[in-house]
């Protein structure tokens, strides 16, 4: 029932031994990506150092080709680490969003915002 475990080929744009990049399903901006472990695991953190190793070796190489091809000002890179910090998929991955000067009004914070009241420290 994983959608990571066999996602649809369309939806893959990049891949290794072992992990995958794929197209998120329900992007917060253009080019929003997530890079896969191909072993099932729920946590990052619970895959070897050389499997670590290749996955954060695919976020560069990910973000390389965004930034080629889609010319974002910048990104926002990060993961979800347990259901208490907002993983819904219990599948390890990490998300690549892109994103442009105007995207939002202020964005400043960046993923502090995940405590709304706690962001804003300026």
């Amino acid at each position: 029932d994983c959608p990571f475990c066999e996602p649809d080929a369309d939806r893959v744009w990049l891949q290794n031994d072992l992990g995958i990049v794929l197209w998120d399903a329900f992007p917060v901006t253009e080019g929003h990506s997530l890079v896969v472990p191909r072993q099932h695991v729920a946590s990052i953190y619970e895959l070897s150092q050389e499997v670590q190793a290749a996955l954060w070796a695919l976020v560069a190489e990910a973000r390389n080709r965004l930034n080629n091809d889609l010319h974002p000002d910048a990104f926002n890179i990060g993961l979800n680490d347990g259901e208490a910090a907002g993983q819904t998929i219990l599948h390890a991955h990490i998300h690549i969003s892109p994103r442009r000067d105007g995207d939002v009004v202020d964005p400043r914070g960046g993923v502090r915002w995940i405590v709304p009241s706690k962001a804003r420290y300026w």
